[in-house]
């Protein structure tokens, strides 16, 4: 997310101009992976409705939801390295992050209440609703990257708490604490990674691995629709919430977390390294995130799914495909520059000024003859 956000994982220094699609600090390779992953997001949040008709679906939404969020929160961390909470990139934190939090979580919430008919929908900021968790996620997440820093074994502490959050049912919803605490690992993981670790996954041996890889995930989760709750991929309950064994949150979280990272790790060998047409609609995949799914809950909620025509094969194509589209739609420029007042704020009355920057100042203005 970058500019503080101006993509859906954050790039170290974002073009000052969004319609370059080749500004020398951007990196093809994870545009391209943001793009493929914010498709596989919007396309897996339109088989909701429509996978109860058909257990091929089902298991594919299964195999995507193993890996799509986590693949974004493990580059969220992997950019998240230089964060240092100095005032500047704190700034950045909170126009990039908090204020499309504030004012999405309020547009869903308005959404859910009117074009659905409920009334008992509140507003409230302490209680995400439908996408918005993964802004208020982020936000803790890069919050506490020095801690993760100054530790020594950084990802077995942050699995020791998602293991921890998995059988404590009392956590409760507010700031969907479960899933900031169950997805922690991702996060930390790509703290600790490093450029050549992803230049290993994309290795031809590793492509090609890949496709097995997937075929044996799909061909499980057909078997396991009927025999698993979906829940757990998830992260959002504790096993006793699920109503299972508390024993069973470490293993599931654990089994899930090997599970996610070989998906993850086989979907980024796929994904290509030079720039193509879509390279630049990685820069703002925000944008498509956090606006298809009005569109999608307000199709929803007007009963669009709902014809029989689209619980088939055809019909199914025919809305991956045209969500596709969309979303695609919603991350170009046009878009972008409608949209950035609400997304990439700017703000610079709300802040100080950096006086460390306005010293530097100071001296280049008394240096000059």
């Amino acid at each position: 997310m970058f500019h503080a956000v101006s993509s859906l994982v954050p790039s170290p220094r974002p073009p000052k101009n969004l319609n370059d699609q080749h500004h020398p600090s951007r990196d093809a390779f994870f545009d391209n992976a943001k793009y493929l992953a914010i498709v596989l997001v919007a396309v897996a949040h339109s088989w909701e409705p429509l996978k109860g008709d058909s257990r091929v679906l089902q298991a594919a939404y299964l195999v995507v939801y193993a890996f799509h969020m986590p693949a974004f929160i493990i580059v969220s961390g992997y950019f998240s390295r230089s964060f240092d909470a100095s005032p500047g990139r704190v700034k950045r934190l909170v126009t990039g992050v908090v204020v499309p939090y504030v004012v999405f979580e309020t547009g869903y919430s308005l959404l859910k209440r009117y074009g659905d008919h409920s009334p008992g929908q509140e507003l409230s900021l302490l209680d995400p609703y439908y996408l918005t968790w993964f802004l208020i996620a982020l936000f803790i997440w890069r919050l506490t990257t020095p801690l993760w820093k100054a530790l020594r074994y950084p990802l077995p502490v942050a699995l020791g708490i998602a293991v921890l959050a998995s059988v404590s049912p009392d956590i409760g919803d507010d700031l969907d604490l479960q899933r900031v605490l169950q997805f922690l690992p991702f996060f930390v993981l790509g703290l600790c990674l490093r450029a050549e670790h992803f230049r290993l996954v994309r290795r031809r041996s590793v492509r090609v691995a890949a496709v097995p890889v997937f075929v044996l995930a799909l061909a499980f989760s057909w078997w396991a629709v009927p025999r698993m709750n979906s829940a757990w991929f998830y992260h959002r309950d504790s096993a006793q919430e699920l109503g299972a064994p508390a024993w069973v949150g470490p293993v599931m979280q654990l089994a899930l977390f090997g599970c996610s990272l070989l998906l993850t790790a086989c979907f980024l060998s796929w994904v290509p390294g030079r720039t193509l047409w879509f390279t630049s609609l990685g820069a703002g995949t925000l944008y498509g995130y956090l606006l298809h799914g009005f569109l999608l809950k307000g199709a929803e909620y007007r009963g669009w799914f709902d014809h029989r025509s689209l619980h088939g094969p055809l019909g199914e194509i025919a809305v991956s495909l045209t969500v596709a589209v969309t979303v695609t739609l919603l991350c170009t420029s046009p878009v972008r520059r409608v949209f950035r007042g609400v997304i990439e704020p700017r703000m610079e009355w709300a802040f100080r000024k950096d006086p460390v920057r306005v010293a530097r100042e100071r001296e280049q203005a008394s240096a000059r003859p």
